[in-house]
């Protein structure tokens, strides 16, 4: 094969690139025997040329035919040689070649030479991302296409990947994107996406994902590209006027489509979106246009050009060539086209649709023909064309056979061995080809096709596919392919039984295979009648069962398995035309409500049976009965086809009963129970037929209590007399036992027609909604009331109000007949009784009621009812006293009782055993108890009438006929208050006892009104007593009537005896957490505080031993009239209970009119839980005074605090001690402690007002009564990072701070382990500090053993082994070789700082860090690692500390190296090298030591130096004078003047040094101890000025203090002093000094700040004065170097300018404004200023020019500032005019600022002006919180340039409205002594100090007062003063 592979190239190297384009392979294809480096040799210029082709154009070899011929036969000769080779060794390769090749290889031959045997086809197995492939639209679905491609292969294209434009900018009208712009049989080019595997179906199968986006197709095309002639494919992306508007997948270039051009296939509207292909007509190259015509004559003949150098990138599907032919292979035809491309044409893709055994004939070689390209494959370069008639017309064939129709008489028309047979299709109009595989010829297996089939035979075929793109119809010839039902998708219909093989059982169904191949899907529900919980045991996999098809809906079928539906006779529902009326179908419910089931059929088809129609017991729920997935037999009652609804019902057969003989809605009838269901009774009812009613529990009575207990008590049997009947629900009654409808039946509606507007009917509540509420009539009209409509108190909640079932009155508002609505309203003001009907089935339910339990009780006599008349006398013996009342019991009756209350024992004494005679007020027959009274009017009554009358009975029936009327107004009095009604008795009727109703129908849920025993009311008789009325006198309230006037009883007459101080007999009728409710007297309430029981005892629960209804003694203590407006309503009186109020042995009136305030910090008090929150309690500690508990104050343990609103309930006692007193609010702020006492040995009492803004701030007087040593509970509310601790929450407004070291008792790793953010913690106060600015600072610890800290003080100084866990708090307890522990707190480069205790911190330079070499500090010590280490030294003057984290031998060995410094001497010359340049200074090693030393850039020369680098390098050699020697800091400092060394004649070099600081083996030292800050120099001047006081060495002391000054920018690599400073922080609020000191420190920080800055601007400004430039070009460079410098910018503008070269100036100006950073804007503001002043200056017209800046930079920068410097601009100009009205314009749009106000009224005053109109528009504009600004700056303006009585008025009246604010007051003050008049001044002051004010602000005034007198005044004066603030002082502590 080699000598092969070397002479095809060298012979026919020009004619090989017309080959190699479909000779190259993959790898896997290659043969065994080539050599992989020869492949990669040979593709590489293969590819090389296509791209630069080195063949004349047109291709042509220069070889002969002769030579060609030659070549290739000698080529095949090695092939086949080869090839036999292979045959010998592997038999089975040669029998699997040709199928291998026909199926995969795009390009079998490989690059062997040889012309491949086999045309290129495209398969699932080559198919891969990247192709372009032509193909035809088959499916048009919602969320994707489906494209045919060759070969019959499928694939599918997303929505997203249709189109490059958006869905928004596709118009639609039907909502279907896809359908819009694409149908079927369209011709498409696609791209390949991606290929992967369906693991949905068949394992291995794949889906091809395509793409139409022509930005993917056309991925290579540029717009010059584009040639005239072309035909392109494009979107409509716009449609125009003159034409469309296109779009070709690129933003390079656009189309367009002339109108007159739009000739689309028939009369098509051109739709946005569609594609369409066109002929590049013209191009315009400027506009980047590209004009097309669309006319499809044109299109489809059009034939790509031969361009020169064209890419296989440019190649598109379905473009058409001239093509020659360059030889014929087995299954199809070798294509050469545009000059060097060659493709293959598959046998199916030929021109004849029908080809012979002979169609070679008709293809020669070098024929022409007309291709197109058919698919392209850029990875291997193979291209594939098709010559099919119908695809070269650019038209997709047409199919006239469809999937399943069977052809006899099918023509053999050609056999392909080993492959199949090509059929011609007898079909009509025109035959069409048909093409079946070797393995659907027949059933069995087929092994030599040819001699089965021969050309010419007919055969019977069934169509089995398409292959849209060619033509031809996929067949078989299968004997049981005709056998089977089934065949297809479109075979399958619903309701048809199939028998299925079972292929896969899952979790949710079972996947069938039917006949042909089809795939359905049986549901888990539809396996079986019941539910399965194994579905595998009966469905095996291979199984065969019987199925029927419930649906089959695109593609997917379903199938069900349930032996009901299978073998069901009856008839089918696949749509809802054939549910017919009277059919009776099979059918499964879907779903269950509670007013029917819902049913499917096939084909989705469902209907629904109403709960009447599902053959239901009455009561009966439809779940009880049927189950989701049951089959039921139904029959249709009804079919709207279009409205796709079927009514269904299970009654097969229903019996139909004569109209008569059915109940009618709204009629009465009788029946008795049968059954009870828990939501219903089951009546029989009474009548002809036999039918049945339900009465749910609500409608068993009116009453929602009677409802339940009557449904408790029915038993079957019971006879219901009056039931109505309100709906039918099939030949089932909904009955109701409701009086109110049975007694109104004839009044409510059943039909619209009889609803009136105004009227008021009786109904029942039927549903509750947010908005409103549904009231049900009779059947089912329905009517609504609104929310607005449904109370008169519009805030009650519907839900609260009313409940579903309630029997409600409701007034008709309006009826709207064309809707069908009624609008109703439920208030009580419109639909209160007018009868006394509800109290009267009250009464009759209840007589009921307790017959039926009388009934049920073994031996009771159910005739005593009788003995009891209402109004009889009776006899009774008192059997009990209770504290409520007095229990009877009678002797005839020994299961009934009486009882009698407290109100009504008339005064007569109860004695156990004594008998009474008592008249009888009420009956209660269900609980066999009868309330007597002994009331003397009550029974007098009653005997006077027996003593006059003979027969009692009858005359007093005929006086009460006589003597009362119905509807007659009678005054009543209260005896008797029950829970649903009252009794009543008639004074003025010989007290007859009647029955009043508390509440109405539409109230029965809302809060009834209160009434007392004795009580007046007036009433309206409303029913005399009758068996109707249960024989009870029934009344109706007044609602609208005053409460009569006084009663005529003793009590009564006793009213306006009730005082302050009486005692009272109260009954106690309500307890509550914190008060007893009680009545006492007629009408009188009052309440019992809770510290109103007891004197001094502390009870915890003080009204337990109280009970409702108890008689007490109590004492009036206040009037109702001292109390608020909500008390007055609940309580009239406040009373007292405690003994010592009661025996009066104290002083009780005292007690009664104390109402003072006497309370004192300090005091223990004990109060009543009232209220608790997250953080507070409330309590009560009398009735007038409240105390407040903070959450932390409570206690210390953590335990306790977590749970701080289990252990405080409302009404628990508390006893606490008194921090802070607030007299106006009556308020105490409790504290669980006792205050500790403060410094001077007195418990202060003073008042606090904890309310006060200006006490807020203030936390020193909080801290007073924290000491060092106390246990506080806390809570942990911020956890700084890094070693900065906790931030714990001490008091409310108060904080502490934990140091990092504090928070564990031993030295932990993280001891912020464990603590989180609102944690309760327990913790020790450590010291507290006060700053002079007022701050509190609270050190605390989280130790519990802090016993060695305290300890410390009188051990003194003891090593850290003895007590490794306690904290140095001193560094004089420190000393060196020490063993400390720490944590890191900083890491730099040059070592760490390391915090030994909340004041201490240490220094770890770095060479101490460790024994070995640290490479990364920050990662080897991260911030928080616990280290243990040595002290090095000790400095308690400056705070230092150094530390080692070496061991003992490491750290000995270098201390050894630091003894030798004392070896060099102040003015020894020694010589070195540099190591390292500063900025400010060089580091010099010196020779034969490792000593660094410092020699300082002020030392460094006798001149000055600008640039220190360019003199100095590193590694240069120098000589230096030693200025100092600092042994503790192991530090030197040299000096390089020449003078230094001139002078010193006797000095000498040094040598032999020893070590100072070691340097590594290359020669570099870490440097860390060699930085010079500022603070170390001055340390070193102060050692050496005992040397220069001595003048010894004159220079070095000039040296010395010129050394002491820093240059501007000097690098601190050392971290001492900023980590220094931060110790220091850490214990400046120890004491006051340190605080002072923070002060002072603040400030020089301040100082050395703003002086850096006026040095930096000094130093610009040397820069400019020293090298001021001159000409344009050097302010070019200065502009350059600073282009951020507004100043530099000026400056530049000022220099041209002063040349008169204005616009240059104003091009300068633009300059800048464009060049400075945005983020620049005070520099930018600056250049705009500059710019005004420019144009103020030259512009002209001057205002308009300086307008037009400003409105530039309006937008640019801060408008408000813009404004301030354009005002500031008009005023320095002293343009009055212009600053008027820019002032008008600001504070019109600025009028919320302050500022700009400020400046109006400055403005005006300067001129003279009035400013008071000014003033008063500011005030209505400012916001209110800006009003004391705006008139305090305005008074100062009016003092200093205005009428300074002005200014006073303003003060007063702001005084006035806020006269404790001491700023105000101050400003005043500060404003008069300028004036100086000391009579007015004095004036002041003294009102000041007149005020009732807190003693802070009280000492802030008088400390004024006291300055102005020292300073203005004599000694009287300041006597005075003083005297003064003594008094006060005295005055409030008392």
């Amino acid at each position: 094969m080699a000598p092969g592979l070397k002479k095809a190239p060298k012979k026919n190297s020009r004619d090989e690139p017309k080959h190699q384009s479909f000779k190259k392979t993959s790898k896997t294809k290659l043969s065994k025997h080539e050599p992989k480096q020869v492949t990669r040799r040979e593709a590489l210029p293969m590819l090389m040329e296509d791209d630069t082709p080195d063949f004349p154009r047109g291709g042509k070899s220069s070889l002969s035919r002769r030579e060609e011929d030659e070549v290739r036969a000698e080529v095949d000769a090695e092939f086949e040689a080869e090839e036999r080779q292979l045959k010998t060794k592997n038999k089975k390769q040669k029998k699997s070649y040709p199928m291998e090749d026909d199926l995969g290889s795009l390009f079998g031959g490989g690059i062997t030479g040889k012309l491949p045997r086999f045309a290129n086809k495209i398969t699932l197995k080559n198919v891969s991302p990247g192709m372009k492939l032509w193909g035809v639209i088959c499916e048009v679905n919602q969320k994707d296409l489906v494209v045919t491609l060759p070969g019959g292969l499928r694939g599918l294209v997303r929505a997203n990947e249709a189109s490059d434009l958006s869905e928004n900018e596709v118009k639609d009208s039907d909502g279907n994107y896809l359908s819009s712009i694409f149908y079927i049989g369209q011709l498409v080019s696609c791209v390949v996406l991606q290929v992967n595997d369906d693991k949905m179906e068949d394992k291995g199968k794949k889906k091809i994902w395509l793409s139409l986006r022509l930005s993917l197709l056309y991925k290579s095309l540029t717009f010059d590209a584009v040639q005239e002639g072309m035909v392109l494919t494009a979107y409509v992306k716009s449609i125009e006027d003159h034409g469309c508007i296109l779009h070709f997948g690129s933003s390079s270039f656009s189309g367009f489509l002339p109108i007159k051009t739009q000739t689309d296939i028939g009369d098509a509207k051109m739709i946005t979106g569609q594609l369409l292909q066109g002929v590049v007509k013209s191009i315009d190259k400027t506009r980047r246009v590209v004009y097309l015509n669309s006319d499809p004559d044109i299109v489809c003949n059009i034939v790509t050009k031969d361009l020169k150098g064209i890419s296989i990138d440019l190649l598109v599907p379905g473009m058409m060539v001239n093509a020659r032919v360059e030889s014929t292979i087995e299954n199809g035809i070798m294509l050469s086209f545009l000059t060097y491309f060659t493709g293959t044409v598959d046998i199916f893709h030929i021109q004849n649709s029908f080809p012979a055994t002979n169609w070679r004939d008709n293809y020669s070689q070098n024929k022409k023909v007309n291709a197109r390209i058919l698919f392209i494959d850029p990875s291997t370069r193979a291209i594939g064309l098709t010559m099919n008639p119908h695809l070269v017309h650019n038209k997709a064939p047409l199919c006239h056979v469809k999937i399943g129709d069977i052809y006899d008489g099918s023509r053999v028309v050609r056999v392909d061995k080993g492959l199949g047979l090509l059929l011609e299709i007898p079909s009509t109009p025109v035959p069409t080809p048909g093409y079946v595989s070797i393995f659907d010829v027949a059933d069995e297996e087929v092994k030599r096709l040819e001699k089965k089939f021969k050309e010419g035979n007919h055969v019977r075929v069934r169509i089995l596919g398409l292959r849209h793109l060619e033509g031809i119809a996929v067949g078989v010839l299968k004997a049981s392919a005709f056998e089977g039902s089934v065949f297809t998708h479109s075979d399958v219909k619903p309701g048809m039984v199939v028998k299925a093989k079972v292929i896969a059982v899952e979790a949710f169904g079972a996947i069938v295979q039917l006949s042909g191949g089809v795939k359905a899907l049986c549901p888990l529900p539809h396996m079986s009648e019941f539910d399965i919980a194994k579905p595998g045991k009966k469905f095996k996999i291979g199984a065969e069962l019987v199925f029927r098809v419930l649906g089959c809906k695109s593609k997917r079928i379903t199938v069900t398995h349930k032996k009901t539906l299978v073998k069901s006779k009856l008839g089918i529902v696949s749509s809802y035309a054939d549910a017919t009326n009277g059919l009776v179908a099979h059918g499964w419910i879907t779903k269950i409500e509670k007013h029917g089931c819902f049913v499917r059929f096939y084909n989705g088809v469902q209907g629904f049976a109403p709960r009447f129609e599902l053959g239901l017991e009455p009561g009966c729920d439809a779940s009880s009965m049927y189950h989701v997935g049951q089959v039921v037999k139904c029959r249709v009652v009804s079919s709207i086809p279009a409205s796709r609804r079927i009514n269904l019902s299970f009654i097969l057969s229903p019996m139909r009963a004569a109209a008569d003989d059915i109940a009618k809605v709204g009629s009465t009838v009788s029946g008795i129970v049968e059954r009870l269901t828990p939501h219903a009774v089951i009546v029989h009812v009474k009548s002809k037929n036999y039918l049945k009613g339900s009465i749910t529990m609500e409608h068993l009575a009116d009453h929602q209590g009677h409802a339940a207990l009557m449904k408790s008590i029915l038993k079957p049997g019971y006879e219901f007399d009056k039931l109505l009947v309100l709906d039918l629900d099939g030949n089932n009654l909904i009955l109701s036992a409701k009086y109110s409808l049975i007694n109104s039946a004839e009044q409510i509606p059943l039909d619209l027609a009889d609803v009136h507007p105004n009227s008021v009917i009786h109904g029942y509540v039927c549903n509750l909604i947010e908005t409103g509420c549904f009231v049900r009539f009779l059947g089912r009209l329905t009517g609504f009331s609104p929310k607005n409509k449904a109370t008169d108190d519009q805030r009650v909640n519907l839900s609260e109000a009313f409940y579903i079932g309630q029997s409600v009155r409701s007034k008709i508002l309006n009826v709207n007949g064309e809707m069908g609505r009624v609008t109703l309203s439920l208030k009580q003001s419109s639909c209160y009784s007018t009868d006394a009907s509800f109290i009267q089935g009250f009464f009759l339910l209840e007589e009921k009621i307790g017959r039926l339990q009388v009934s049920e009780s073994v031996g009771t006599d159910t005739n005593w009812v009788e003995s009891f008349k209402i109004g009889s006398i009776v006899e009774g013996e008192i059997h009990q006293s209770k504290d409520f009342g007095v229990v009877l019991s009678f002797k005839e009756h020994n299961d009934v009782f009486g009882f009698i209350s407290h109100y009504h024992l008339g005064g007569n004494t109860a004695e156990i055993g004594s008998v009474v005679r008592a008249v009888v007020l009420d009956i209660a027959v269900a609980e066999q108890l009868v309330d007597l009274s002994l009331k003397p009017e009550l029974v007098h009554r009653i005997k006077d009438d027996t003593s006059t009358r003979q027969t009692p009975k009858k005359k007093l029936k005929r006086e009460l006929s006589t003597d009362l009327e119905v509807h007659q107004t009678v005054k009543a009095t209260v005896e008797i208050v029950k829970e649903n009604y009252l009794v009543l008795s008639l004074p003025e009727h010989n007290n007859a006892i009647g029955y009043l109703s508390l509440t109405d129908y539409n109230t029965q849920k809302l809060p009834q009104k209160h009434f007392m025993n004795g009580q007046s009311v007036l009433a309206t008789i409303e029913a005399l007593p009758s068996p109707l009325t249960a024989g009870r006198l029934l009344l109706l309230l007044n609602s609208h009537s005053e409460v009569a006037g006084a009663s005529s009883s003793k009590r009564a007459k006793k009213r306006s005896c009730y005082n302050v101080g009486s005692l009272v007999e109260a009954e106690i009728t309500d307890k509550k957490p914190l008060e007893l409710s009680l009545k006492f007297g007629i009408g009188f309430r009052g309440r019992v505080h809770i510290t109103e029981v007891n004197d001094d005892d502390i009870v915890e629960d003080p009204f337990s031993k109280f009970k409702i209804g108890q008689v007490l003694t109590a004492r009036i203590v206040a009037n109702a009239n001292n109390q608020s407006e909500k008390t007055k309503k609940t309580n009239q009186w406040e009373l007292s209970i405690r003994p010592t109020m009661l025996s009066g042995t104290g002083d009780v009136e005292g007690a009664i009119a104390k109402d003072s305030f006497d309370f004192s910090t300090g005091q223990c008090v004990t109060g009543y839980v009232v209220k608790v929150d997250s953080e507070w309690v409330l309590l009560a500690v009398s009735r007038h005074v409240k105390a407040r508990l903070f959450l932390l104050d409570s206690s210390s343990e953590p335990n306790e605090l977590q749970e701080f609103k289990n252990r405080f309930h409302v009404g628990k006692s508390f006893t606490g001690y008194i921090f802070s007193v607030n007299k106006e609010k009556r308020l105490l702020h409790l504290v669980s402690r006792p205050l500790s006492v403060v410094s001077n040995g007195k418990l202060g009492n003073e008042i606090v007002d904890m309310d006060d803004p200006g006490i807020t701030n203030s936390n020193e007087r909080v801290a007073e009564h924290i000491h060092k040593g106390d246990i506080l509970g806390g809570r942990i509310t911020k956890i700084f990072p890094g070693v900065g601790g906790l931030l714990v929450q001490i008091r409310p407004h108060l904080y502490g701070k934990v140091h990092f070291t504090e928070l564990a008792d031993n030295w932990v790793p993280n001891p912020l382990l464990g603590y989180k953010e609102g944690q309760f913690v327990k913790c020790q106060v450590l010291e507290i500090g006060n700053a002079v600015s007022g701050a509190v600072h609270v050190d605390l610890s989280l130790r519990t053993c802090l016993e060695g800290i305290r300890s410390q003080n009188s051990v003194g100084q003891v090593d850290d082994v003895d007590f490794p866990n306690k904290r140095v708090e001193n560094i004089e307890y420190l000393h060196p070789n020490m063993v400390i522990k720490g944590y890191v707190k900083n890491v730099t480069s040059k070592g760490c700082f390391i915090t030994l205790s909340r004041k201490i911190d240490a220094k770890v330079l770095l060479s101490n860090l460790s024994d070995g070499f640290v490479k990364n500090p920050e990662k080897e010590f991260p911030i928080g690692k616990l280290v243990n280490g040595r002290v090095l030294s000790v400095e308690p003057l400056s705070k230092r500390v150094e530390v080692t984290l070496r061991s003992v031998t490491s750290s000995g060995a270098s201390k050894s190296g630091l003894v030798d410094l004392s070896s060099l001497h102040v003015g020894d010359v020694i010589s070195g090298r540099i190591k390292r340049v500063e900025t400010y200074g060089l580091f010099i090693i010196i020779d034969h030591t490792n000593v660094v030393g410092l020699c300082h850039l002020s030392e460094l020369s006798d001149d000055h130096i600008d640039n220190i680098e360019s003199k100095y390098r590193a590694g240069d050699r120098v000589v230096a004078k030693v200025l100092k020697v600092d042994e503790e800091r192991n530090r030197v400092s040299l000096g390089m003047k020449s003078s230094y060394i001139r002078d010193d004649t006797s000095s000498h070099v040094l040598s032999n040094q020893n070590n100072f600081e070691v340097v590594d083996g290359n020669g570099a030292s870490d440097g860390s101890q060699i930085s010079m800050p500022e603070e170390n120099i001055l340390c070193g001047i102060q050692d050496a000025e005992a040397v220069f006081e001595s003048g010894e060495c004159p220079i070095l002391a000039q040296a010395e203090s010129r050394a002491s000054i820093l240059p501007l920018e000097v690098a601190l690599d050392d971290m001492e002093d900023s980590d220094s400073d931060n110790m220091i922080r850490t214990q400046e609020h120890v004491n006051e000094a340190d605080t002072l000191n923070e002060k002072n420190k603040r400030s020089a920080k301040r100082k050395v700040k703003e002086e850096r800055e006026k040095e930096i601007m000094a130093a610009e400004e040397r820069l400019l004065a020293k090298d001021k430039p001159s000409t344009a070009d050097e302010f070019e460079k200065l502009v350059r170097s600073s282009p951020n410098s507004s100043f530099v910018w000026i400056k530049y503008m000022d220099f041209v300018l002063s040349l008169s070269d204005v616009e240059k100036a104003r091009s300068i100006a633009e300059r800048a404004l464009r060049t400075i950073n945005i983020r620049e804007e005070a520099e930018k503001l600056n250049i705009w200023v500059a710019y005004f002043n420019i144009e103020n200056e030259y512009g002209n017209p001057r205002q308009e020019a300086v307008m037009k800046i400003f409105q530039r930079a309006l937008q640019y920068s801060d408008p408000k500032k813009v404004h301030f410097a354009l005002l500031g601009l008009y005023e320095r100009t002293e343009q009055h005019d212009l600053v008027d009205e820019l002032l008008e314009k600001m504070v019109k749009k600025y009028k919320h600022s302050c500022k700009v106000w400020l400046r109006r009224v400055q403005s005006l005053l300067k001129q003279g002006k009035d400013v008071q109109p000014i003033v008063n528009r500011a005030l209505l504009s400012l916001p209110r919180n800006k009003h004391i600004k705006f008139l305090s700056q305005t008074a100062i303006l009016e003092f200093k340039g205005g009428v300074p009585d002005r200014g006073r008025s303003m003060f007063e009246g702001m005084l006035r409205e806020y006269p404790k604010r001491t700023d105000l007051w101050s400003i005043y003050l500060d404003q008069e002594i300028r004036l100086g008049d000391v009579e007015l001044i004095r004036a002041l002051f003294e009102r000041a100090t007149s005020l009732s004010l807190p003693p802070k602000k009280m000492k802030f005034l008088f400390k004024k007062y006291l300055e102005y007198e020292k300073s203005n005044g004599d000694e009287e004066r300041v006597e005075y003063v003083k005297r003064k603030a003594m008094e006060y002082v005295e005055s409030s502590l008392t």
